[in-house]
């Protein structure tokens, strides 16, 4: 078995899952029905680099499938082979009804809606993507190949069980040739960890589908004009118009005529990566999709030396989701890289190397800038002084840093070197699939990270000074200022101060000069070893809130109508809704909450949330009355008390959780206690199981 994992998995990996959301990024600008392949053509000639620039990426459903339905192996399939119903559950679990996560199209419209909605209703996987249950039309769309890059990255070296688990998870919304898009797809990606040549990976995905199938044939028809005009990928298109078209195959999104094009990228790409990506995007049909998944595919055939720098550099290493998880939808991908490896090695049945678990962190930030010209999205305020790259000539322990070229400062002169831990509407140029975020750096954590200078000029050493901003008002908390030391490394450390209600979107280091006008300071700093860690002990100020994205910051809500009012978060609605916010791997905490409820009988505290479907749940339920309930795909009362609420009345909720056991108490009243080991760790928030009016106020968070 140990064959099954290549000695550079995890730089594979990264190389990989860099891919794919590079094609994403690529591609959608020009995303159908407005761009069509004549437009695009018309517009961009030949693609050579990405055709926008946006302030970040915002999130993209290509890139939330991948990530969030894999958690199917944490929550359900941990010691077993995955099927469809697991993957289902992740599916109820992690998206918020209505936004983000996919398309909503509409249902009989959107196949990943319409098989989200059988969900709900109760049609389980995989009759929930079935032909029978929703047609042949709806069942084939493309989404079966989209949402699957990772099972194929966690099964290195094995196409049979990477298709097989690809093909697992497609069937919860699709089937026929949708689900054969699935396990092409994946097995290539598998295949790819063991060779780089183009035409042995095609093989070995359709060494995993029926060789009568139409997937199949379309892919045999590219591959026939291929060799008979090799150098015209636009003539292949044109063919792919003419007897695989969107004419011919219909709905939305046909995966068919996209699968022409995936197979028409890579085979024309001849095992390119850039001009691979780059041609899928120029074919238009679904152009994110397709530059997405053969993205993956190139990636890790490549390998990160075969992905141009004009690519990767504006990704620095991250990405945004939109999953009902604030927390987990800023996502490091060098960090993601190593969770994949991880799994690879659970599901190869191989040890994890010891260096690898170590390096890996849930809870906490760490970048240890290993992997080859990672940057963990580290930024620089002023690049007219400053520019960062990933560096392997000074490591404070391993073999990566990042190095930070300052270029003649004077005194006075600064430059902020930053991790962004948050972000608001503002940071995005558009609304792409609405993400929302829960800070991943709050006041009582710590910050630490090791810094050498090597100074070529300037007759005083450089300074710094460490730092957090905040969200809203953008005020920086500059912390005390630490000389360095010319050729030696220095720890540097602080713990993030009170924040006073706000939320914070950067934490790192002021950078200055103290030289005199000549000689100016020139030369470089490394930094390595960055953490964010500890407990962290923050409070939340509706008054310091913003709504972005439908949502109050800093909450993913799931169903209501949620304003801010008062100085407080205000749910109306007339269903059963939540709000979830903080670190999504938090297991002991106490929150509190001042409530006024003013309609309704159910107006509870969550705590332990693992999403829309796992959780615990703590509050007032019907009149007089007090209960906590747990939410394990379905509400059960676990303990009730009698308490004589009313109406129109503020009231402090405390809830705390350690180890097993529950505490609810009231005004610094308990009024419930109960022990239950069913969840260990998850996300807080607020939540009505019925119709409901409520202010929320004054939320303090602290882990135990």
């Amino acid at each position: 078995m140990q064959s099954l994992i290549p000695s550079n998995y995890l730089e594979k990996i990264y190389a990989g899952y860099l891919g794919m959301n590079i094609g994403i990024r690529l591609g959608a600008p020009v995303e159908p029905t407005i761009w069509t392949y004549e437009r695009i053509q018309n517009t961009y000639g030949d693609i050579t680099d990405y055709v926008k620039e946006f302030k970040n990426f915002a999130a993209d459903d290509d890139a939330n499938g991948p990530f969030y339905f894999l958690r199917a192996l944490y929550d359900d399939a941990k010691d077993r082979d995955i099927t469809p119903n697991d993957v289902a559950r992740a599916w109820l679990n992690y998206a918020r009804e209505g936004i983000g996560m996919f398309w909503w199209g509409g249902y009989g419209i959107s196949t990943e809606h319409t098989a989200y909605i059988n969900l709900k209703k109760g049609i389980e996987a995989p009759q929930s993507g079935s032909i029978e249950q929703n047609g042949l039309i709806i069942a084939e769309q493309i989404g079966g190949q989209i949402f699957i890059d990772t099972w194929g990255l966690v099964n290195p070296c094995n196409p049979q069980k990477a298709a097989d688990f690809g093909e697992a998870a497609a069937r919860v919304s699709h089937d026929g040739e949708g689900v054969l898009g699935a396990r092409f797809f994946c097995a290539a990606i598998s295949k790819a960890f063991e060779t780089s040549d183009i035409n042995e990976i095609i093989e070995a995905g359709l060494a995993q589908i029926p060789a009568d199938s139409i997937y199949a044939k379309v892919s045999r028809a590219v591959l026939a004009f291929h060799a008979q005009h090799p150098d015209d990928f636009r003539a292949c298109r044109d063919m792919l118009e003419r007897d695989w078209g969107y004419d011919k195959y219909t709905g939305v999104c046909h995966i068919i005529p996209n699968a022409g094009v995936c197979v028409l990228s890579m085979i024309y790409g001849q095992g390119d990566f850039n001009r691979t990506v780059e041609i899928a995007t120029m074919c238009g049909w679904d152009t994110d999709c397709n530059a997405g998944n053969v993205g993956t595919v190139l990636g890790v055939a490549c390998g990160l030396e075969g992905i141009a720098d004009k690519y990767r550099k504006p990704i620095n290493d991250s990405i945004v989701m939109s999953g009902i998880s604030g927390f987990m939808n800023i996502l490091d991908i060098p960090t993601y890289a190593k969770e994949l490896a991880i799994l690879g090695h659970r599901l190869a049945n191989v040890p994890c190397p010891e260096g690898l678990a170590q390096s890996f962190t849930e809870h906490d930030i760490y970048f240890d800038f290993e992997l080859p010209g990672s940057t963990h999205n580290i930024r620089i305020s002023d690049p007219f002084f400053c520019q960062a790259k990933h560096s392997t000539e000074k490591s404070f322990k391993g073999t990566g840093s990042l190095e930070v070229v300052f270029d003649r400062m004077t005194r006075g002169e600064k430059s902020k070197v930053f991790y962004k831990p948050f972000y608001t509407r503002d940071d995005f140029s558009d609304e792409r699939y609405s993400p929302t975020f829960a800070p991943k750096a709050s006041s009582g954590q710590k910050v630490s990270m090791q810094i050498f200078l090597d100074q070529w000029g300037g007759n005083e050493t450089m300074g710094i000074a460490p730092y957090v901003r905040l969200s809203k008002s953008k005020k920086e908390l500059v912390q005390g200022y630490v000389k360095l030391v010319d050729q030696e490394w220095v720890h540097v450390e602080f713990v993030i101060p009170d924040s006073e209600g706000e939320l914070i979107d950067e934490v790192g280091i002021v950078l200055e000069a103290y030289s005199t006008r000549k000689p100016k300071s020139l030369g470089r700093i490394f930094i390595d070893e960055f953490r964010i860690y500890g407990n962290a002990d923050y409070t939340i100020d509706f008054n310091k809130q913003l709504s972005n994205f439908g949502c109050i910051t800093p909450f993913a809500h799931n169903n209501g109508a949620w304003s801010l009012e008062d100085g407080a978060m205000y749910l109306m609605t007339a269903e059963p809704s939540e709000a979830y916010t903080g670190n999504y791997f938090a297991k002991d905490y106490s929150v509190s909450v001042q409530l006024n409820p003013q309609s309704g009988h159910s107006h509870l505290v969550a705590v332990r949330a693992q999403g829309a479907m796992r959780g615990y749940h703590v509050g007032f339920d019907g009149a007089n009355q007090v209960a906590l309930y747990i939410n394990n795909f379905g509400f059960t009362k676990l303990a009730g008390a009698e308490f004589p609420w009313q109406l129109g009345k503020d009231y402090d909720f405390k809830v705390t959780v350690q180890g097993n056991t529950l505490t609810f108490a009231i005004d610094g009243q308990e009024v419930l206690k109960h022990t239950d080991d069913t969840f260990d760790y998850g996300m807080y928030g607020v939540s009505t199981r019925t119709a409901a009016r409520t202010y929320f106020r004054h939320i303090r968070f602290t882990e135990i």
